[in-house]
């Protein structure tokens, strides 16, 4: 590659405390739009998906609907996690098998550089909605800042 920063049209998640509301977070602050699909009632374990996220409602309160859909609309899925994929970053996983989307697992206890998520970004044509997943807060405390850090660094 030239250097030229290759950035996903759009971010998605699913609104989710951890990793989800991270990469919503570095998209706003990198400008990058954002977006995806939401449970019925913007359902979170903190209660609700906060407005500021431009989130849509599905007519389920399910998370695992809500998962597949991102899955399926988008383009390519990141999913961060730590140490082991499982839950509902594990069946994130297994979606994008299913549907046959490009997927690239980073295990934040020990990441790949920045430059190496952008690489992927650009082969697997991630350059369009780049879904992000990966474990909520309360299965691994930090995951938010650690994640929104990182994200930060691939996206800039």
């Amino acid at each position: 590659m030239d250097g030229t920063a290759i950035l996903p049209r759009m971010i998605a998640s699913g609104g989710q405390t951890g990793v989800d509301r991270a990469a919503l977070d570095a998209a706003i602050h990198l400008g990058i739009p954002h977006g995806g699909w939401c449970p019925l009632g913007r359902l979170a374990e903190d209660g609700v998906v906060p407005p500021k996220y431009q989130l849509e409602e599905l007519p389920s309160n399910k998370y695992w609907v809500r998962t597949e859909r991102n899955v399926v609309d988008s383009d390519a899925t990141l999913i961060l996690f730590c140490n082991e994929l499982s839950g509902g970053t594990q069946f994130t996983f297994r979606m994008t098998q299913k549907h046959h989307r490009p997927c690239l697992t980073v295990d934040l206890a020990a990441p790949v550089g920045p430059s190496e998520v952008r690489d992927w970004i650009h082969q697997s044509a991630a350059e369009g909605i780049l879904n992000v997943a990966g474990p909520r807060e309360s299965s691994w405390e930090g995951i938010h800042q650690t994640a929104y850090e990182y994200l930060v660094a691939v996206l800039s």
